[in-house]
Order: C-alpha cells, then structure tokens, then sequence
C-alpha cells in the first residue's frame, strides 16, 4: 500500500519540453511535507524570454549546472520505485522527453497526475476559475510562489493530500486507477490501467453518405464513442469495435492525429497503417472530417 510520495514541477527554458532548466522534488511522509529540493538545470538549449517571464530563470543563472544527462542517474536512484505526483501531463511529458534527448533512462517510478485527481474530486471548479495550481491554491488558502519549481511541487502535493481527505479515496486507489508507470528507455509511461470503452458495434441504419463503410474509432473525441457510433450507424455506416481487413474508416480524435511531445499512436490507428502498407483500402480521417462527412 503506497502512502508516501514525491511530488515533482519541472520549468523549462523554452516550448520544446526537453528543455528543462529546473526540477522541483518534494517529499511527503506520513502525510506531511517531509523536505524539497530544487536542482537547476543546463538544458543545453535556448531561453525564450516568454519562459523567462514566466519563472525568471535566466541562462547565467544554469551556467555550470549538470545537464539532464548527469541529473537522471542521481534522481533516478533516489526515485527508485516511488510514486511520482504532478499536476499535469507537462511534467512526466518533459522527463520522458529529456531522456530521449539524451538516449538516457527516465525516471524508475509510478507516475499520478494530480490534475486528473482534482477533476474527479471537486466539481465545483468546472465553472470556477478550473483546475490549475494557481486556482486550487487560492481556493484553499495555500500560499506559494507560482512556477517556483519547488514550490508548485508542494502545492501538488498539498491538493492530493485534500483531495484525498475531501474525496476518500487513498493514494493507492488513485494510483491503481489512473497512474501511469515507467517503461522501457524510448517508450513513454504507460497507463497502469487502460481506459475501457464500452463496446458500440452496430449495423448502419438507413441510406445516409457513408451506406457500405465500417468504421471504427479510436482517440479522444469530443463526443462518447456511444454518440459517435449512432452518428455513424444514421448516416449507414457499419461501426465495429476493433480494426480489421473490413474496416475501410478509422476516425481518429483531432488532437491524436498529430503526435508530439512523445505521444504514440493508439494500437488501432497503428493496425490501420499496417493493414494499408499490405494493400487494404481504409481511409484514416480526424473527427471534424468525420462530423463534416456525416452532416446531413
């Protein structure tokens, strides 16, 4: 049973996420804020005056300092097999990201984003100023110095310590449900427990723009699958589950169709690509094209 943990914020010195320039470690035991550590970092790159502004760290201020090639192995060791807890997937996106640049492992650890806990905790900041650190923070009296990598560490782990307390949920159930853990050197983490999508195979039903297709999805739509499938079955599309020799569309959700900052494509998207190198005739379109395709 997993009770202590190290929150973490990394900043970096500009959009490319390898860039980090400061690593935030903060320790809670026992449910209390144990120590923090800041490491500033040279990361080998250039400063955009906008990420200047944001957390003020300044070229002068990493000369010297150990690369993230020279960090990892430290942190690394001391990080072996804890729980790690961000607000954000910025922040396990950067780590990852680093150690590809340097053909360097990444962090040994379980990955919880604090972010995704808070959502499914206090439903009141949908409509309140939403779930960033600066908001939660205010919302319940926490001062700190924002984008202070350290300090946005403690906030982190101050928040899922209340969201466990509002929310009683442990530390070990959140982590069994939405934690994300370490993988191979080149493979970003994975989630420890892959999101379920009801099934939604269903015949076509009328003569609508896509009558003889099949389609499946796969991605983040912007509606439930469930809503997707009846959009697709109305205008005469056959909807299966799964990619297969028969299927002749794949709608793909608009942000998974571009991959950065890591991300893989989805196994279904990648059994399309594979069924098409071997001469099947499936057309891989994004869920706007979808929704433009099927608009009556």
């Amino acid at each position: 049973m997993i009770t202590d943990f190290i929150a973490l914020d990394v900043e970096t010195a500009n959009a490319d996420l390898a860039s980090i320039c400061s690593i935030g470690l903060v320790h809670f035991k026992g449910g209390e804020h144990f120590k923090s550590l800041t490491i500033l970092v040279d990361p080998e790159d250039e400063f955009d005056p906008v990420n200047i502004s944001i957390h003020g760290i300044r070229p002068e201020h990493v000369v010297g300092k150990p690369t993230m090639a020279k960090v990892f192995p430290v942190v690394g060791a001391a990080l072996q097999d804890t729980a790690i807890v961000h607000h954000s997937p910025f922040d396990r996106t950067a780590l990852w990201r680093a150690a590809e640049k340097y053909g360097t492992n990444g962090l040994p650890c379980v990955w919880l984003d604090n972010l995704q806990v808070a959502r499914r905790t206090w439903d009141r900041f949908k409509l309140d100023g939403g779930y960033g650190l600066a908001n939660l923070a205010q919302a319940f009296r926490y001062e700190f110095r924002h984008h202070d990598a350290a300090e946005d560490a403690r906030i982190a782990g101050l928040l899922l310590l209340k969201a466990i307390a509002d929310g009683g949920v442990t530390l070990q159930q959140w982590i069994d449900n939405l934690g994300y853990a370490s993988q191979s050197p080149g493979v970003p983490p994975k989630r420890m427990k892959p999101v379920a999508y009801p099934k939604i195979a269903r015949k076509g039903d009328g003569d609508g723009p896509l009558l003889g297709e099949t389609i499946t999805f796969t991605g983040r739509l912007s509606m439930s699958r469930d809503m997707a499938a009846t959009q697709a079955a109305i205008a005469g599309a056959d909807v299966a589950d799964s990619v297969s020799k028969r299927t002749t569309v794949l709608v793909v959700g608009d942000q998974d169709l571009r991959f950065t900052n890591g991300e893989e494509k989805s196994t279904k998207h990648r059994r399309a690509e594979e069924l098409i190198a071997k001469g099947f005739s499936i057309k891989i379109v994004g869920e706007s094209d979808f929704l433009a395709m099927t608009a009556s």
